[in-house]
């Protein structure tokens, strides 16, 4: 044991060290991965864990495919027990069976990393894969009979012993997959990304010693504990309530699966009680406990305050308690199916609480963030003659606002956390028989508020491959909307159409249908709800607004009770004074 603490710079120095190498990390898999979804829209997530799964850095990712993961590395170890040795290298999708996965697709690879024979930590690389098997291109679509039917499930298994390539598993799950050869590289890159990291953390335990580098990591951890549980004091204590719902299951079609939440707040103490919500469902909408709980505590944080962004560990885990009924929506059973659980029911999970601690914490509100609007289309590229898989974010709306500012625009899914971007039109149409035709901001298509969501996109692109097939996989909004706060107004609601020989067919979401050649697919996607009542946004913001074609003069009158001038875009302070002087508050 060392006889004195460790000094503050050496602290930072080893903290800030453990995040570099996880941004590393990523930097290791943009760089050498070939999948769409991985290179070009980061969707992929890395971090560091302690040898009893406890979390050390996780500064980039999608909350559901790591802040969950320490019920996956405290499974890894029971399950493998001394059985864990250097060189060896963990491999696990399936959402049950130790597992801890959050769908079929996250594929993530898990290296113990020791220091003179003693196993002290646990990197981790989980990255959606171009296809995992089951019964269409990528992975995963509605209406699956169970967990099987959306691909292979592989359990944690040691996928390389003592630094030798267990061949035979990994021909096994190729072989499941209908692109092995892009996903053989796929996971060499993700297995090169926990290889720097051993790398890094060994270099900084030689230079440091193990008892400095675990002195460093337990008070970093205790520093962010006492940090969080001061942000949950402030909030008043009691118990606040929050609910969403995504359109349907997929399976039982155009009937609300909800979430409910009750959070209590009790001194430095927060506990999510999701015991209200639905029973698990037939359709692919179920979410794990570990997805549950990764969704539910990104929430929290985004209420808190932002300097602590760069410092959440386990520390922040702490003071927080998170209840899901087992057979629940929230908590499914094997063989549930859970292909779209990532964004639903994981974005209902964030906008439950978000609603909730909006009340609780009225200065901190955050709006639900514009849906997504997701879906796989697959076929032939006439160019190459072979088979393709398409997914993409960019037709997401945008974000919700928050208490003081408008929402962003043109982020990604709120259960993403603008972690996964958009990808390039250029790179889209190269790599896919797709010919994008509009992709644009769109006025009055968002939640107004004093603070205003982001605004919404419309997207179309025609299909210049083959007849093929489209899922509307983990899309949502065309029935429920993203809810506003303190007085704003909710999201609008979505529409996607294929347009097919002059003719616009409505496509919901949770479906799959036939695509064909030169059909046009269009998708009005709605920006994020609004933050506080729209009647009290600042004129010269509408202004600007309208001037920017985000909001229409017509909005800019009947909404937020401002008056623009349709000549010369100038506000008329006079009428809206009169105007607002109308309005009850």
């Amino acid at each position: 044991m060392l006889k004195r603490a460790v000094d503050p710079i050496t602290v930072s120095t080893v903290w800030h060290s453990m995040q570099t190498i996880c941004k590393e990390m990523r930097h290791v898999i943009d760089r050498t991965a070939q999948n769409f979804l991985i290179s070009q829209l980061h969707d992929v997530s890395v971090g560091i864990w302690d040898a009893r799964g406890g979390t050390v850095a996780v500064p980039v990712g999608l909350p559901v495919q790591f802040l969950g993961t320490g019920f996956a590395v405290r499974s890894l170890v029971e399950k493998f027990g001394k059985n864990i040795a250097p060189g060896d290298v963990f491999i696990t999708n399936d959402p049950y069976h130790g597992g801890h996965c959050c769908h079929l697709p996250d594929w993530a690879f898990f290296r113990p990393i020791f220091h003179k024979g003693e196993l002290l930590f646990f990197t981790m690389a989980r990255a959606h894969q171009q296809d995992t098997g089951g019964s269409y291109p990528g992975g995963y679509f509605p209406n699956g009979f169970d967990i099987h039917a959306e691909g292979i499930c592989i359990p944690p298994l040691k996928i390389i012993e003592a630094g030798k390539e267990r061949r035979d598993l990994f021909e096994l799950i190729w072989n499941n997959v209908r692109f092995p050869r892009g996903v053989r590289i796929d996971n060499y890159a993700m297995l090169a990304a926990t290889t720097k990291c051993e790398q890094r953390i060994g270099a900084l335990l030689r230079h440091y010693g193990r008892d400095v580098v675990l002195q460093c990591v337990e008070q970093m951890t205790n520093r962010t504990e006492h940090a969080v549980r001061e942000e949950i004091r402030k909030i008043p204590d009691g118990v606040y309530h929050g609910a969403a719902a995504t359109d349907d299951d997929g399976t039982e079609l155009d009937v609300q699966v909800w979430v409910k939440v009750v959070v209590t707040i009790k001194g430095d103490k927060m506990t999510l009680d999701f015991s209200g919500s639905d029973k698990q469902r037939k359709g692919f909408v179920n979410s794990t406990l570990a997805s549950t709980y990764g969704n539910a505590i990104a929430a929290i944080l985004l209420c808190l305050d932002p300097a602590l962004a760069d410092y959440h560990n386990e520390g922040t885990l702490r003071p927080i308690e998170v209840i899901a009924p087992v057979g629940s929506v929230v908590n499914a059973q094997y063989p549930a199916t859970v292909g779209a659980s990532p964004v639903n029911v994981g974005i209902q999970i964030m906008e439950a609480v978000l609603e909730a601690l909006a009340k609780a914490r009225p200065e901190r509100a955050i709006a639900a963030w514009g849906k997504h609007r997701g879906d796989y289309v697959f076929g032939t590229d006439p160019r190459t003659k072979e088979r393709y898989v398409r997914t993409s974010f960019d037709y997401d709306g945008s974000c919700g606002a928050v208490w003081g500012f408008d929402g962003y625009q043109g982020v990604s899914c709120l259960t993403a956390l603008g972690a996964v971007n958009r990808g390039e039109v250029e790179e889209m149409e190269i790599r896919l028989p797709w010919r994008m035709v509009r992709y644009e901001m769109v006025p009055d298509f968002t939640g107004a508020g004093r603070w205003r969501g982001g605004p919404g996109i419309y997207w179309a692109a025609r299909n210049e491959g083959s007849d093929g097939g489209i899922a509307t996989g983990s899309s949502d909004g065309d029935e429920v909307q993203g809810f506003g706060a303190v007085g704003g107004q909710p999201s609008p609601q979505c529409r996607t159409y294929i347009v097919r020989n002059g003719e616009k067919i409505r496509l919901k979401p949770h479906r799959l249908v036939d695509i064909k050649t030169g059909d046009v697919i269009e998708k009005h996607s709605s920006g994020g709800g609004g933050v506080g009542n729209p009647a009290e946004r600042d004129p010269e913001m509408v202004r600007q607004d309208v001037e920017n074609e985000l909001v229409s003069i017509q909005a800019a009158r009947d909404v937020y009770k401002v008056v623009v001038d349709p000549a010369t875009l100038q506000l008329d302070e006079a009428a809206t004074r009169r105007l607002r002087s109308t309005v009850q508050r």
